[in-house]
């Protein structure tokens, strides 16, 4: 059909080349730069349709882009697009994850006995039983179950922080969902760091890689993001305070760092939220305690949630691999809800529950940490971390809502919501 459309077209072009010495030979596809940049105003429109008319979180219809024009339906996004689009994703789940680490407040943790608690066991809890899931039931090895209650034990950042800047959400549940989705990707990453050494020492014929890559990636992370953190610092000191300048310093420290970082092979979202962590800590003069991303990062969402969704490896789903993913959701949202009813404190049972409601999200950071361990074994980490990659298939379209739900159930979410892309 397209082929008949486009005959009269490249006949006219054929014949113009002759004549015409500076034309190009007729382009067979879509540049990839161009397809992409269109699929991401249609991840924006969906997104915007789907707020305005059923009141859903704008990032389901960014996933939903994703998943559509992606390899696993029309194929319309390839995967070499996505290969070249991920320093683009990177940066935009860097800079999400600077700011759930600025947003990490652990003097609230040492004041309030009740919430490191309640982080505590929601932690040890979701980790210890996703983990037996996938060992008993899954039938995974140690080492592969392991790395998938690595990767599913902590609510996603990414979404957390967009939803509740959707819905201008403020208040006591708010802020525990941020505490609990921060304190729980800190857990994740240790985990993380802790399961490359696992899966190394059941797979690697060689047992430096075991003891180093741990040590390779934690001390990496460590020491980019504080580069990165004194960096901004310093240079901040000397411009006005809240200024866009700042923001600018802010924001070209955050990408030297994930270039610094992809370069040593060191994980982004391990880099920057580590760099978030040490600026909220070493900023004494609060030089940047106030001053906020642009109302941009929101368009580095959109393409990061697009390509996310593109991700998922959606051709290779089956029915048993759909219900072992449903299994494990079901025991890691009972896991965040005993924890959170079991806490007690001062906050009522049902807010407490609607905390365990609100970090359900597992998305772009799981996706990237299981596309990170997979990487290192291929011909066996794909199958084995299908099961994560699954249950962050499913969460991508359902947290969320969850988390929507809970703020709007919490009664606090702001009067007027952020109109445009935010």
């Amino acid at each position: 059909m397209i082929e008949r459309l486009l005959a009269p077209l490249r006949s006219v072009w054929e014949s113009l080349i002759e004549r015409l010495l500076f034309l190009p030979p007729f382009p067979e596809t879509i540049d990839s730069l161009a397809l992409f940049s269109l699929l991401l105003v249609v991840g924006l429109l969906i997104g915007e349709w789907l707020h305005a008319h059923l009141r859903w979180p704008k990032v389901i219809g960014y996933v939903l882009a994703g998943i559509v024009f992606g390899p696993s339906a029309l194929g319309w996004i390839s995967i070499e697009a996505l290969a070249q689009a991920r320093p683009i994703a990177d940066a935009a789940l860097g800079l999400l994850m600077m700011e759930v680490g600025r947003r990490l407040d652990l003097s609230w943790l040492h004041r309030n006995p009740e919430l490191l608690r309640s982080t505590l066991a929601d932690i040890s809890l979701s980790f210890a039983l996703i983990f037996a899931f996938a060992l008993w039931l899954v039938g995974l090895s140690p080492a592969w179950a392991a790395a998938t209650a690595a990767v599913t034990m902590a609510s996603a950042p990414a979404v957390v922080l967009l939803t509740i800047e959707e819905s201008r959400a403020q208040g006591q549940v708010t802020e525990r969902i941020i505490l609990h989705t921060a304190i729980s990707s800190a857990a994740s990453f240790i985990a993380f760091a802790f399961v490359l050494g696992v899966v190394h020492a059941e797979l690697s014929e060689d047992w430096l890689n075991a003891v180093v890559h741990p040590l390779w990636v934690v001390a990496g992370a460590v020491l980019i993001g504080g580069l990165g953190a004194w960096l901004a610092l310093l240079i901040a000191r000397a411009l006005p305070k809240r200024s866009l300048a700042q923001v600018f310093v802010l924001v070209a420290s955050a990408l030297l760092a994930v270039g610094i970082a992809r370069m040593l092979a060191v994980p982004v979202f391990l880099t920057l939220f580590l760099m978030g962590v040490l600026l909220a800590a070493r900023d004494r003069r609060q030089t940047l305690r106030y001053t906020d991303l642009p109302e941009g990062h929101w368009l580095l969402a959109i393409v990061l949630f697009v390509i996310v969704g593109a991700s998922l490896p959606w051709q290779e789903f089956t029915w048993l691999a759909g219900l072992q993913a449903l299994g494990l959701l079901l025991v890691r949202a009972a896991a965040k809800a005993a924890a959170l009813a079991w806490s007690g404190g001062s906050l009522p049972l049902p807010k407490r529950l609607l905390v365990g409601v609100g970090i359900q999200p597992l998305s772009a950071t799981a996706v990237f940490m299981a596309y990170e361990i997979a990487g290192l074994y291929p011909e066996v980490g794909r199958s084995a971390l299908a099961l994560p990659l699954f249950a962050a298939a499913m969460m991508e379209l359902l947290g969320p809502a969850l988390c929507r739900l809970a703020l709007g159930r919490s009664g606090e979410c702001g009067a007027g919501e952020k109109g445009g892309i935010a």
